[in-house]
């Protein structure tokens, strides 16, 4: 199985006025193609940083972030968002969808600066949608669906585009227990059945088990992997 992305001797700093503090400590590792990755730790562990950083939304302070072998921490912030939104499809915590769009039309809007025609892009929007089992709610606005309906959209959304990586920061963390417990399954399935590469954040020991392997950060560190199935 090849390698989707690989870190190297990865670190990020930040400054506060002449004070330096270290978020991420030397980390390097593989995520293989097809895999589903859980990055657990406590509070100010450094873990939604290194999701940021693998997702291209920030940038190291050295070392290497390889994803399907190119170096996304050389790249300028134009050629960063351009990849970004060839490569990859974000689920966060609060969904982010625009208020006043329908789903569908949040689902399109990673699609708007693509070549394809508005046909094309509600094709494509739907389908999503369908695949995330939402085919009879394309025309209702976040305030007309439910928390768990409103991740399935910012699922639908983020795979629209057909990206190489997911990346997901809480993605159960403001749902019920069971709204929680269906997207955990949607995304097994994404994984599962469509062979996406997901790297999720998470404080939840559920959906940690949800994933196939475990990486816990502490202190910006590493601090092992475990296995949980294949």
């Amino acid at each position: 199985m090849s390698v989707a992305v690989s870190l190297r001797g990865l670190c990020k700093t930040y400054y506060r006025g002449d004070q330096a503090l270290d978020v991420l400590i030397d980390i390097s590792f593989d995520i293989l193609q097809g895999d589903y990755l859980a990055l657990m730790g406590p509070s100010g562990s450094g873990k939604s940083t290194l999701l940021n950083l693998i997702a291209g939304i920030d940038k190291p302070s050295s070392g290497q972030i390889l994803v399907n072998d190119i170096d996304i921490a050389t790249l300028n912030d134009a050629e960063l968002a351009d990849w970004r939104a060839a490569n990859i499809g974000f689920i966060f915590q609060f969904y982010n969808l625009m208020p006043v769009l329908t789903a569908q039309e949040n689902v399109e809007l990673p699609l708007l600066l693509s070549p394809l025609s508005r046909r094309e892009r509600r094709e494509r929007a739907l389908l999503a949608l369908d695949l995330v089992g939402l085919s009879d709610r394309v025309t209702h606005t976040p305030g007309e669906l439910s928390g768990g309906q409103q991740q399935r959209v910012a699922i639908a959304r983020a795979i629209v585009t057909d990206p190489t990586l997911i990346v997901a920061d809480e993605p159960t963390g403001d749902l019920d227990r069971k709204s929680g417990e269906e997207i955990l399954l949607l995304l097994e399935r994404l994984n599962r059945e469509m062979g996406k590469t997901i790297v999720m954040v998470t404080h939840d020991q559920k959906a940690a088990d949800a994933a196939r392997a475990v990486r816990h950060l502490e202190k910006g560190e590493l601090s092992g992997l475990v296995e949980n199935r294949t």
